[in-house]
């Protein structure tokens, strides 16, 4: 059995978080053997399953009076050189970063607009080893090697199952998503420290890269921007009415005199119903609604394009542009 007088271990990889030596279990270790610790590490020595000390950087002698508990669990025959079976585990203190985190499958969000819509989120988190022999009695156990790609998964996991909660108290819309991702970073890193702090490990970086809603749910909010900022969920309506309107004249444009006919008709139809909701809402409020002068001057365009069209007469666009510019 070799004897081992220098331990020391340099990682290659940039992943491993803790190597132990020697790599097949236990070996004999002299008193005097000389422990290397980088600045970036730290090791824990142990014997008969006892974790006994934690070096910190720099080169250490392995003795009785470095490791007092070793006078009790060894005889020191031999002038002190006797040999005895233990391990060493390195473990990296350093920051791991670009870990990566994600759904696997879509979250439900309850949505105060849309009811429930499924989320898909990603990003990425760095983690830092705080506590090594928490880490070790936790996490590692007797394991010989231990690199990132053996926890990411287990720490993706948790980020993910908190993210649903966030999302519940940060968000009340998915049409606010932009204006929200630091905000949600934030809640969801506070929420798993705890459970990192409990490993040993600290979570030092959570970046949220998106969150992504179905492709439907997504032509909605490319929608809402281009109809600027709107109050509620009836404005957006009303915007899509006057889409689909403009859509139908595009039809009837390139679609002969039959396609025409239905284009028209439908567009007249759906006309007539927004201007049936407007004139009752009027009616409801008991007076005219306060408009701005980008709205005004965005409507009358829409009602020249509407006139071009055929879809109401000259008559009806002079009356309504009047009615209109009356509320400047």
């Amino acid at each position: 059995m070799a004897f081992i007088d220098i331990v020391q271990y340099f990682d290659e990889t940039g992943k491993t978080m803790v190597h132990r030596e020697p790599q097949d279990g236990s070996s004999a270790f002299r008193l005097g053997t000389q422990l290397i610790v980088q600045d970036s590490q730290s090791a824990v020595f142990y014997r008969d399953g006892k974790a006994l000390d934690v070096f910190n950087a720099g080169r250490h002698t392995l003795t009785t009076e470095n490791i007092p508990l070793l006078t009790k669990l060894i005889s020191i025959p031999f002038g002190g050189k006797s040999p005895f079976q233990a391990q060493i585990y390195f473990i990296s203190m350093k920051k791991f970063i670009d870990l990566k985190w994600g759904t696997k499958s879509p979250v439900n969000f309850k949505d105060s607009e849309l009811t429930y819509v499924q989320l898909r989120a990603s990003g990425k988190f760095s983690i830092r080893i705080t506590d090594p022999r928490l880490f070790m009695m936790e996490i590692v156990s007797t394991q010989g090697l231990y690199t990132t790609n053996d926890i990411e998964d287990y720490l993706r996991d948790a980020i993910v199952s908190r993210l649903n909660s966030v999302l519940g108290k940060n968000l009340k819309t998915v049409f606010e998503l932009g204006q929200s991702y630091q905000q949600i970073e934030s809640a969801v890193k506070a929420e798993v420290s705890d459970f990192f702090n409990s490993m040993g490990i600290e979570l030092s970086d959570l970046i949220l890269i998106g969150i992504v809603p179905p492709e439907d749910v997504q032509e909605k909010i490319n929608e809402r921007s281009s109809m600027g900022a709107v109050g509620n969920l009836d404005n957006y309506m009303k915007f899509k009415t006057a889409g689909a309107i403009e859509k139908s004249a595009e039809n009837e444009a390139g679609g002969g005199l039959a396609g025409a006919g239905v284009g028209l008709g439908a567009g007249m139809t759906m006309a007539n119903m927004m201007a049936q909701q407007m004139q009752n809402t009027n009616q409801q409020s008991g007076q005219q609604q306060k408009m701005s002068s980008g709205e005004i001057m965005s409507t009358i365009e829409k009602l020249g394009k509407m006139k071009e069209n055929g879809l109401i007469t000259q008559e009806e666009f002079d009356a309504k542009k009047k009615d209109l510019l009356s509320k400047l």
